[in-house]
């Protein structure tokens, strides 16, 4: 008997410990985190990693190909895949790796650099938006992944699929969704979330591979999008066009997400192009206020911590001042690659399976440890992600995580 107790009691802790571990892992639930500027809210997370790297809690094979990265809430691991000729939407158990529900959305994305969808879902209450490469937009719910309501957007809004397909993760904002199809008279649309029916239609540049974000100012809510053409922010509750900018735009890919502080906000680009800050008036026009070709961003974003923004720009890291871009430093650290950031350090994930932990400062490139995943025949362009004390990587099929919690 007594041994029976206790082995009740270890596995009612074992529970406790599960759902806690659930609950505050709840704490990314879009592409990017909470504020889509790549920041981790975590604290307590280790400063500097033994040789081998943190340990690894699980790791798990079915998430299917595609460059897709993670949601995290309530206790599961969103993402999108390429099953044979089907895309998927599939939720992983945050806590063992298993696969919760994987539910059917799309056709099959195929491209010379990797098949798949680009997208990561977004988590909103009960709902998981979920966008895939070839332009099929799925709301599910979260819990049992049955699919509410779907449709193509580039089939309903008269858009082209791009070069290496559509890539970015539907932005929800209070009763809508928006999305860049790039149709004529519907670059950028508006959705009901609840039954996907069109609220709004702006503008008409194709789509791009980057993702919106809301700004809060003069006030209102604006939207930034940066199409194949022109970063461009709208007035969130009509489409209507408050003002554009350009310069950052080349003519292969605008991919990486605007970064915002207060009134002002961050475009860049690579193949040549650059990236600059662009102030946005009381009148609601974008004065530029610096540019330069020292902050290319590839597939990657940057992050803003404290007065300067961190960044790939191209294959070097780099750290630059927001207010003026001043260079503080340039180094090649894991190659080129992504970041996102906690606790005081950024997490490079270059696209050779290279990981890396650096410190978010502009006194200098200061690395705290680095280790490799193993790589699967393409790039390992799957963004990071930072959230209930794991840091999940990404390669293709395979998903890890690992704890990167301090010990006490």
């Amino acid at each position: 008997m007594k041994n029976a107790r206790v082995l009740l009691l270890a596995v009612l802790l074992l529970c406790l410990a599960q759902q806690a571990f659930a609950q505050t892992a709840a704490i990314w639930p879009q592409w990017r985190g909470p504020n889509r500027d790549g920041i981790s809210k975590e604290t307590g997370l280790l400063k500097q990693w033994p040789a081998e790297g943190p340990p690894l809690v699980w790791k798990a094979t079915g998430a299917g190909r595609g460059y897709s990265s993670f949601s995290v809430a309530d206790g599961k691991l969103y993402t999108l895949g390429l099953r044979g000729d089907r895309e998927f939407v599939i939720a992983f158990d945050v806590a063992t790796g298993k696969e919760a529900w994987a539910t059917a959305h799309g056709s099959a994305f195929h491209n010379d650099r990797g098949d798949g969808p680009r997208g990561t879902p977004t988590v909103d209450g009960d709902r998981v938006y979920a966008l895939g490469g070839d332009g099929d937009l799925s709301a599910l719910d979260a819990r049992t992944g049955k699919i509410i309501w779907s449709k193509n957007i580039l089939k309903e809004f008269r858009g082209s699929n791009i070069t290496w397909g559509i890539s970015e993760s539907p932005l929800v904002l209070g009763n809508k969704v928006l999305v860049n199809p790039g149709g004529p008279n519907a670059s950028i649309v508006a959705l009901n979330k609840a039954d996907g029916s069109v609220i709004w239609k702006s503008q008409s540049d194709r789509a791009g591979y980057s993702s919106g974000i809301p700004v809060e100012v003069n006030g209102a809510t604006q939207v930034v999008f940066f199409t194949s053409e022109r970063a461009l922010g709208l007035d969130a509750k009509d489409g209507r066009l408050l003002w554009d900018y350009s310069r950052p735009a080349n003519d292969v890919a605008n991919v990486a997400t605007p970064i915002v502080r207060a009134n002002r906000v961050f475009i860049s680009s690579d193949y040549g192009a650059g990236g600059g800050v662009v102030e946005i008036k009381p009148d609601n026009k974008a004065q530029e206020i610096w540019f330069t070709r020292d902050m290319r961003n590839h597939h990657s974003s940057s992050v803003l911590i404290g007065d300067y923004l961190y960044g790939f720009s191209s294959a070097i890291l780099t750290a630059i001042k927001f207010d003026t871009g001043e260079i503080a430093w340039r180094d090649r650290s894991v190659g080129k690659g992504s970041l996102v950031y906690a606790d005081g350090n950024l997490y490079c994930f270059s696209e050779n399976g290279v990981v890396g932990l650096v410190e978010a400062t502009p006194t200098g490139y200061k690395e705290k440890g680095r280790f490799r995943i193993p790589q699967d025949s393409l790039p390992t362009w799957t963004h990071p992600v930072v959230a209930g004390g794991r840091l999940y990587l990404r390669d293709q099929d395979t998903i890890y995580a690992f704890d990167v919690r301090e010990k006490k």
